[in-house]
């Protein structure tokens, strides 16, 4: 797919780029927001859908709110199930689970996605905090 690059979209791909956070794209909207107050929610969610297409980002789907990405390797992430945070999990992606996958159904697989939750350490500690 090529589509021809706008100023819009640049603005969009640097926000996600400047960002090491899993960033939403109403985090992204407000980040491009502050450079051009003219751009509308509509841009911005167009140009995080077209840059995904175009394999220069990735579209993390996780609980609460969709995130984006820009490592595009295949890997796995972490959500807190209190505050919200997305980090890459520290493992590597298990390509034998796909091998595996085809086996049995039949199904030609791509890849899978695998998303681990639980409580992250910041909110661990918020918690040991409370019970003093």
């Amino acid at each position: 797919m090529q589509k021809r690059n706008t100023k819009q979209r640049e603005l969009v791909l640097d926000a996600v780029r400047g960002r090491h956070d899993h960033p939403t794209a109403d985090e992204i909207f407000a980040d491009v927001r502050e450079l051009d107050g003219k751009i509308s929610r509509g841009t911005v969610y167009r140009n995080l859908s077209v840059l995904t297409e175009l394999g220069e980002i990735e579209h993390v789907k996780v609980p609460q709110a969709d995130r984006f990405d820009l490592r595009l390797d295949r890997h796995y992430h972490m959500v807190c199930l209190r505050c919200g945070k997305v980090i890459d999990a520290p493992i590597p992606y298990r390509g034998d689970c796909d091998g595996e996958a085809e086996r049995t159904t039949g199904f030609r697989v791509e890849r899978h996605r695998t998303i681990f939750e639980g409580i992250c350490p910041g909110c661990l500690e918020k918690e040991e905090i409370g019970k003093d």
